[in-house]
């Protein structure tokens, strides 16, 4: 099924995250990212002032949104790192083995589980790439565990291509949009 209504982002604020935390008491979605942890850790993150690099890459800034429906119901959290470049990463080496120089979006999000199944996915990915917030953003990445079929389509359908086909290290395949 399709989505048929609207959606919108709006910032991800302390007033919605009772709305989001029930989401992370499915056990597909804490096997995927964790528990009721994740979406408090995200509103710290998007005021936290990077001074080092992480895997070979500047964290410039975070943002977080949560995506409302037509009735301005919480169906869907996204969120992630802006980074100066993208870089792959060698956990074995503790070294950066290729580096793209594009400004580069990370992200993760969760569509609301009782709503799985309703291209929420893809329509919050698009409204992701398109928020005014991101304009800069040359390309955007996920990494995607390869057994998350769902997570995968809605990625493809939203316009992101393989960047790597192997998993990684922590068991993770890479999708891209590039702008």
């Amino acid at each position: 099924m399709a989505v048929s209504e609207t959606i919108r982002l709006v910032p991800f604020e302390p007033e919605l995250l009772p709305s989001v935390l029930p989401w992370f008491d499915h056990p597909e979605v804490q096997r995927r990212l964790g528990g009721r942890s994740w979406p408090q850790r995200e509103l710290v993150l998007r005021s936290t002032v990077w001074a080092e690099e992480f895997r070979g890459r500047r964290v410039l800034r975070s943002h977080s949104f949560v995506v409302l429906d037509d009735a301005g119901t919480p169906v869907a959290q996204i969120g992630g790192d802006v980074y100066d470049r993208w870089t792959r990463w060698d956990p074995v080496g503790e070294q950066v083995t290729a580096v793209d120089h594009r400004r580069t979006a990370g992200a993760a999000y969760v569509v609301d589980p009782r709503r799985w199944g309703r291209g929420l996915g893809t329509a919050a990915l698009r409204a992701f790439v398109a928020a005014p917030e991101l304009a800069d953003v040359e390309q955007f990445v996920l990494g995607i565990e390869p057994d998350n079929a769902a997570s995968l389509g809605a990625a493809r359908a939203a316009g992101f291509r393989s960047l790597t086909t192997e998993p990684d290290a922590e068991d993770m395949v890479y999708l891209h949009r590039v702008r």
